[in-house]
């Protein structure tokens, strides 16, 4: 059981490595809260509020961190015994 969790934080590492490496920034939205506020027949007071969205940009070293890290768990779970 050991073997394949590691296994798998090792292939999402390396997945996320290798997202960030094709991405310049992600920017987060909260469409879906905005979207319930907007419809609120209720309390129309309450549509009034805005949400920001929220930009992360990656440093330069994130991937190949991500991606190094996720390799080493993956071998990490080859040498764990069989149970």
């Amino acid at each position: 059981m050991w073997r394949s969790i590691f296994l798998a934080i090792g292939i999402a590492l390396s997945l996320f490595g290798a997202q960030s490496m094709v991405m310049d920034r992600l920017i987060l939205s909260d469409r879906f809260d905005q979207s319930v506020v907007n419809t609120n027949e209720f309390f129309p007071e309450e549509s009034t509020t805005t949400v920001t969205p929220r930009e992360i940009t990656p440093a330069e070293w994130t991937p190949w961190t991500l991606m190094s890290a996720g390799a080493v768990v993956m071998l990490y779970s080859i040498t764990l015994k069989r149970t």
